[in-house]
């Protein structure tokens, strides 16, 4: 009964080709967010100054100073240059780098879900800001032009595409994209050559007595953090596009991006007679027969970057899911380009927001001020989890320290100062992200509690021996022939309580073959093992899948192809039993136990913990979805939380019953001599 047989297959992570192509599809793939930020920061900058000082160089100098230092330290050398070492076999973004310290810093899954649920809220936001501030471009034109109903006419759009995939039209982004960043640089330039002045904004000093001098900073600070939004979805790309081909293309995007700042900058000090602080540097810099052209492009690049930020967020969901924080939906894959899905129910959620988000807040300015607050979050978890990355790498402590003290002092500088927003507009997108954090506790937490309650019995001979008898018994109604359990026991020899109620208490299950299978999530995101143990040779067997965290999980599938082979070694009979269609397969059944909250006692904390995700796991999801099941191959079964529910020590219950038993013996007595009684009047 000892007899195993080994088989693995180990694949490495794939690896990005360096060269032109990799880095134009970096630049369409990873820039979307950050690329449009020069659409509204230096507009949002203007919004915010004192009044009548919109075209003040001492303001516009030192505010384009602050966003050019942004930019070099926190997408440059936070992002660029450090965090995108710290990646997890070529993948990126924050749960990679969560799974990467999960086993030795289990509590860092609250950063994570901080930081995951901080990211997915600015990709509800960044559709609606990005797209809108892009149609605002033609009121400079056309003054009359409905402008919501157009911005929700291309969300619309834009959500409803997702699920036919945008395989054909990817490779033309990054094309796309290059032509947007070479304009950004060209219109920049227009304005910065006879202005060169403008240049001392390289000085750091100009930023610093912006900060400590300006009377508004810390408003206008919040503006000035949204162009580096997108620093955190470069991070969560790395996987899609590689570390080199990111780094190359940074450098032609900073310099494209650069210029467009201090061309706009050049503009609003030495051409521009401001006089209303809604007016959109961005467009207005631009000559006036480009103008519509340079709208249609930015509605274009728009267009882009909300795509990459909602593919994005199916990937983050994607990998939530593999590590047990997010309920287990179905997740689609419309193209065969690598990497690439769909999550019917992601893609609604953010289309509700992003509509929401628009008619809430109506144009670009108000929008601004719900924008920036959560993804500060999102980066100060980043680096607060980097550091324990540090220390897993054993990095000195002289750079560990100072450097993660640098960055939560820069990040929490902008997280007070968009925290000026929060009753403008920010509490919408920290909304957002508890909304999404308590799912994702909820789902994490209510896991942990229910593997807390798992009690496991033994595969023991007996225990075996049990299982062939009922195969054996002719009495009982054959369910299938072979028969599949999902066991999370790490053993290979033990299976939980609930798979035993399941075959022997509640309605024996009698098959032919009897298979446990074993589902492990890997931190290495590509990695994909089995082990096959035979515990009854062609009787019953047990599999265990180790499954990278962003592996699909096929895992009928997956379960089949093992048998497939088994077959072929001659360990397993596939065939079907029945004498009549002896030639066929044999019928499979997958038995998917659900474990109720009846009989566990739990304290007021963990309980509503427990009721909401028992609540999230009967209304939104099912391992059938989760594990890619056939439903119609597939038997639920519900059992209590604590199956053998009479066997609990209860003091209480016992004296109970007891009196009930004194009362019931006083009962039958006093009927007995009634009884008596009455014959003998009778006789």
């Amino acid at each position: 009964m000892n007899n195993a047989t080994n088989n693995s297959v180990n694949n490495a992570s794939h690896k990005i080709p360096v060269g032109i192509m990799g880095i134009i599809s970096a630049i369409g793939i990873v820039y979307g967010d950050i690329g449009t930020s020069p659409l509204y920061v230096l507009k949002s900058i203007i919004h915010g100054l004192p009044d009548h000082q919109w075209a003040d160089p001492f303001y516009i100098l030192g505010a384009v100073s602050c966003v050019i230092w942004t930019l070099t330290i926190q997408t440059t050398l936070k992002y660029v240059i450090i965090t995108l070492k710290a990646d997890n076999k070529g993948e990126g973004g924050i749960l990679s780098l969560y799974a990467l310290i999960r086993r030795r810093y289990s509590w860092t899954f609250l950063l994570a879900i901080v930081g995951a649920a901080a990211l997915l809220a600015d990709g509800a936001i960044t559709p609606a800001i990005t797209i809108i501030t892009a149609i605002e471009g033609l009121n400079v034109i056309y003054p009359y032009i409905p402008i919501l109903p157009i911005t929700l006419l291309l969300i619309v759009i834009l959500f409803f595409i997702q699920p036919l995939g945008t395989g054909a039209l990817g490779r033309y982004f990054g094309i796309c994209m290059v032509i947007w960043f070479t304009t950004l640089g060209v219109l920049g330039l227009n304005h910065l050559l006879p202005h060169l002045d403008v240049l001392v904004a390289f000085n750091p000093v100009y930023a610093i007595r912006f900060i400590v001098e300006a009377p508004d900073a810390l408003v206008i600070l919040g503006a000035i953090f949204m162009c580096t939004t997108g620093a955190e979805a470069l991070y969560s790309d790395l996987g899609h596009c590689g570390l080199k081909n990111i780094r190359i293309s940074w450098g032609y995007v900073k310099v494209c991006l650069l210029l467009n700042y201090l061309g706009q900058a050049a503009w609003v000090i030495h051409e521009s007679h401001i006089t209303d602080p809604d007016v959109n540097p961005f467009f207005m810099m631009m000559p006036e027969w480009f103008r519509l052209t340079g709208i249609i492009m930015s509605t274009f690049a728009a267009f882009i970057a909300c795509q990459a930020l909602i593919s994005g967020a199916f990937t983050i969901i994607s990998e939530a899911i593999s590590l047990d924080l997010w309920p287990s939906v179905h997740v689609q894959y419309p193209t065969l380009v690598k990497g690439q899905m769909y999550i019917r129910s992601v893609n609604a959620m953010l289309f509700i927001l992003c509509v929401s988000m628009v008619l809430t807040f109506q144009s670009s300015i108000h929008l601004e001020a719900a924008y920036g607050l959560a993804i500060t979050l999102s980066m100060l978890m980043t680096t607060v989890l980097l550091f324990f990355y540090f220390m897993k790498m054993n990095k000195p402590l002289w750079y560990s320290i100072p450097l993660t003290l640098f960055f939560m002092l820069i990040e929490t500088g902008f997280l007070i100062a968009n925290s000026q927003k929060f009753f403008h507009g920010g509490f919408a997108s920290i909304l957002i992200a508890g909304f999404i954090s308590i799912i994702m506790y909820a789902w994490f937490s209510g896991r942990r509690l229910k593997r807390d309650h798992n009690s496991f019995d033994k595969l023991d001979d007996e225990y075996l021996a049990k299982i062939i008898a009922v195969s054996h018994d002719k009495s009982i109604d054959k369910i299938a022939t072979h028969l599949f359990y999902l066991t999370r026991a790490q053993s290979a020899h033990a299976v939980e309580n609930k798979i035993t109620y399941s075959l022997f208490e509640r309605k024996p299950k009698r098959a032919d073959t009897y298979w446990f299978i074993s589902i492990n999530r890997m931190d290495e995101p590509y990695q994909f093992e089995y082990k096959v143990e035979i515990l009854v040779p062609y009787k019953v067997f047990r599999i265990d899948l180790n499954l990278g965290f962003k592996v699909d999980m096929h895992v009928e599938q997956y379960v089949q192809l093992i048998a497939n082979r088994m077959e072929q070694q001659n360990l397993v009979n596939l065939f079907s039993r029945y004498a009549s269609v002896k030639e066929k397969r044999g019928d499979s059944l997958y038995v998917i136990i659900e474990r109720t909250l009846r009989n566990v006692d739990l304290d007021f904390v963990h309980k509503p913990i427990l009721a909401l995700y028992s609540f999230i796991k009967h209304k939104f999801t099912s391992d059938t979805d989760m594990f890619d099941i056939d439903p119609t191959a597939t038997l639920v079964e519900f059992v209590p939380i604590v199956a053998n529910e009479y066997e609990n020590d209860n003091e209480t219950l016992k004296q109970l019953i007891e009196q009930s038993e004194m009362s019931i013996s006083g009962q039958v007595e006093n009927h007995k001599n009634h009884d008596e009684g009455t014959t003998t009047t009778t006789d």
